[in-house]
């Protein structure tokens, strides 16, 4: 459905970049290529990732790959709570629509 289609698109995309960075946080330093083999994704994918990881300031290229940043861990915690409202949100919506399926 249209209404919630992008929703999912972003989501997966966020869930995407919060999953390389744990592949990161454990493999570091690790490169692109590898990172697509361990994760099974096509490269331009984990390059994307990558690129929206550090622009955020949570990892750092070197010339052996990417590491994670001092930063990263409470950044991490902000994420979460983040996600935690979305949570919250989520679940509303999904009160009133049964609300209005039972009415």
């Amino acid at each position: 459905m249209m209404i919630t289609s992008k929703l999912e698109e972003e989501m997966d995309i966020v869930r995407r970049h919060i999953k390389v960075l744990k592949m990161v946080m454990e493999n570091q330093p690790i490169g692109i290529i590898k990172l697509a083999q361990m994760m099974e994704l096509p490269e331009h994918k984990i390059r994307y990732s990558l690129r929206i990881l550090e622009q955020e300031k949570l990892i750092e290229p070197t010339p052996e790959g990417a590491r994670v940043t001092k930063r990263a861990k409470k950044e991490i915690r902000t994420v979460r709570e983040s996600v935690e409202r979305i949570i919250k949100n989520a679940e509303e919506m999904l009160n009133e629509l049964k609300e209005m399926e039972e009415s």
